[in-house]
């Protein structure tokens, strides 16, 4: 019996035809699948000759022929079998409730959803009842009103235009979809302001319960994507390396793994119902906690959430961040933090989403006994210092003008915060100011 079989989930082509935009418009707005190109409806491996043109076609038809636009939702890749090459489609389930195929329109005729193994048109009924569904996740932040007028958006344009993007002042609050229908500025186009009236608290406990605050900084008041990074840049310097020099080799420990920490900041930036407040970290002296308001969005089970399937509370933030390359569609946030840590660290109610992440138990207790451990190199450092110091250990190739960014302050605070570090002997400077590098001496 042959490997390919056709199913709600899988649609085999012989070759490349127009059909397939239908076939892709089907699947989204279903519950996903993959189209298989070079294999024949009874499972038999034809093959595509023509790969960078039926390729190209594809892309055409992702592109162009669809609405609203799925790039973020499909990914193509070739395999190989029987020395012959096949185009495979994977294709997840829309973040838009409803698709179409644009020459259609939003009728029947460009309204299809998978069914078994067919595609079967939608009723009118079906299509009003989605088309309308299709803005409600994102409808309160536009229908919320900012709570100031004086907004302005300096930084997302530059972090746009950085980007490749073209951006004109005179559209940007259109593009955006920065006021509601009154005309007044609404709660998204406050999110992305240069100042807002948001805050972001990252808050540390001196032990294991929040009887003690140790240190408490407010990261907002400003463009969600700066401030983003600032939160980034903290968790870096927050992420202690501990040289482990009693075994050999010496063998380096994290108190947490970075990655599955800043996805937990990302899913709670872009899940978070902000109409509640903001999300906020709480780090103690065993375990970080990241939370989020507002549980699971309308429509996802737990399941969904826990296979990463991507149902974002808030579309045009999540559309922001995939622009800026923070972040990807496919939900694999969830599954990176569960492969480090188990779903045990999810505690998940109708009101909030909060994420556990232990540290490691064997980094606490080299740097509590002060075995080689990069907390001896904060010793006498202010904040701005230890902030450089840490993006250093994660990326000694950062420069000051890299480094101002990230923080969030001038090319010249970081300049004398530089030197400041080489004078108390925690970096030198290897090869030449242009060429060259730092190096944290440990």
């Amino acid at each position: 019996m042959s490997q390919y079989v056709e199913s709600e989930k899988v649609e085999l082509k012989a070759k490349y035809t127009d059909v397939i935009c239908k076939e892709i418009v089907a699947f989204l707005n279903a519950d996903g699948g993959k189209i298989i190109i070079g294999v024949d409806d009874n499972g038999n491996v034809i093959g595509v000759d023509k790969i960078d043109e039926t390729l190209k076609k594809i892309s055409d038809v992702i592109t162009m022929q669809i609405e609203p636009n799925p790039q973020e939702e499909i990914r193509t890749e070739l395999k190989f079998d029987s020395g012959r090459t096949l185009i495979v489609l994977f294709i997840s389930k829309g973040m838009r409730n409803i698709y179409c195929q644009k020459k259609y329109g939003f009728s029947s005729n460009g309204c299809v959803i998978r069914i078994g193994t067919t595609c079967k048109e939608m009723t009118a009924e079906q299509i009003k009842v989605r088309y309308e569904k299709n803005f409600y996740d994102e409808e309160y932040m536009i229908k919320k009103r900012a709570s100031r007028t004086d907004l302005s958006f300096r930084e997302l344009k530059i972090y746009y235009l950085e980007k490749g993007f073209h951006v004109e002042d005179s559209s940007i609050e259109a593009n955006f979809n920065l006021r509601n229908k009154d005309g007044e500025y609404n709660l998204l186009a406050e999110l992305l302001a240069d100042k807002n009236n948001i805050p972001f608290i990252f808050v540390k406990f001196s032990g294991v319960d929040k009887a003690a605050i140790s240190e408490r900084n407010d990261y907002g008041y400003g463009c969600i994507l700066s401030v983003y990074e600032k939160i980034k840049s903290r968790l870096s310097a927050e992420n202690i390396c501990i040289s482990d020099t009693t075994v050999r080799p010496r063998k380096d420990r994290y108190l947490f793994d970075y990655d599955a920490v800043n996805e937990a900041v990302l899913n709670a930036l872009v899940h978070n119902d902000w109409t509640i407040t903001e999300p906020q970290i709480s780090v103690f002296s065993d375990r970080m906690e990241i939370l989020s308001h507002g549980g699971l969005p309308n429509g996802m089970a737990i399941e969904d959430f826990y296979e990463g399937i991507s149902h974002p509370r808030n579309s045009t933030l999540m559309r922001i961040f995939l622009n800026m390359g923070l972040t990807e569609h496919t939900g694999h946030g969830v599954p990176i933090i569960i492969k480090k840590y188990g779903r045990e660290v999810f505690e998940i109610t109708d009101n909030y989403i909060k994420c556990k992440i232990p540290f490691d138990k064997k980094a606490l207790e080299l740097s509590n006994k002060n075995v080689g451990s990069n907390v001896g190199l904060n010793v006498g450092l202010n904040k701005t210092e230890k902030a450089v110091l840490g993006l250093l250990i994660e990326n000694s190739d950062r420069t000051a003008d890299m480094i101002a960014t990230e923080i969030g302050v001038t090319k010249r605070t970081i300049e004398r915060a530089l030197a400041s570090l080489q004078k108390k002997g925690k970096i030198e400077r290897m090869g030449s100011k242009r060429d060259g590098m730092w190096v944290v001496i440990k």
